[in-house]
């Protein structure tokens, strides 16, 4: 284990039945209270973004906003939004995907995608892949590259990675960690 590695998973607090019975939730917010743990999860996402050659990133609603926004300045790069339907102002591109029991729906502003980005999508978690996978939908349909996904740390028996893998067409999947 590498010593950021060692630095995440120590500010990150399990939180037994939450949000329901038989849950282990992983809580982020003492990592992001601590700024020496925020600051090298900052910067590691910073450079895998450099290293896909990303023009922008894309922050997923919620923490992925809280993950991506210092990630972009920190690389001098673009931040976009993708937020739950109806919470943008005008004109969105919208995307549904299936979610355990029922759909939701994602969306952007199509505008501040355009063919020349390589977009970096970031997030806390990757879990099902589910908002993932929409997401890379829609960085597409604006006519944007996908670069690739980073996120903080990976739920490997959710399976998300297998349903990203087989539709990023060769671009970055990275987690910190793998729990």
């Amino acid at each position: 284990m590498t010593d950021i590695e060692e630095l995440l998973l120590s500010r990150i607090r399990d939180v037994a039945d939450y949000p329901e019975p038989g849950v282990m939730f992983k809580d982020i917010t003492p990592l992001l209270a601590d700024p020496a743990a925020f600051t090298a999860l900052t910067d590691a996402l910073a450079e895998i973004a450099q290293r896909t050659g990303a023009t922008k990133i894309v922050g997923l609603e919620a923490r992925g906003f809280i993950l991506g926004a210092p990630v972009a300045l920190r690389a001098g790069l673009g931040f976009i939004p993708v937020r739950k339907a109806g919470k943008l102002p005008g004109a969105t591109l919208r995307q549904a995907y299936d979610l355990e029991y029922g759909s939701a729906e994602i969306e952007v502003h199509a505008e501040d995608l355009t063919a020349a980005d390589r977009i970096l999508v970031v997030d806390d978690v990757l879990a099902t892949g589910g908002t993932a996978e929409a997401s890379l939908q829609l960085i597409r349909r604006a006519g944007a590259e996908v670069a690739g996904v980073a996120v903080l740390m990976e739920l490997g028996f959710l399976a998300g990675r297998a349903r990203l893998e087989a539709v990023l067409d060769g671009a970055l999947l990275e987690a910190l960690l793998r729990v």
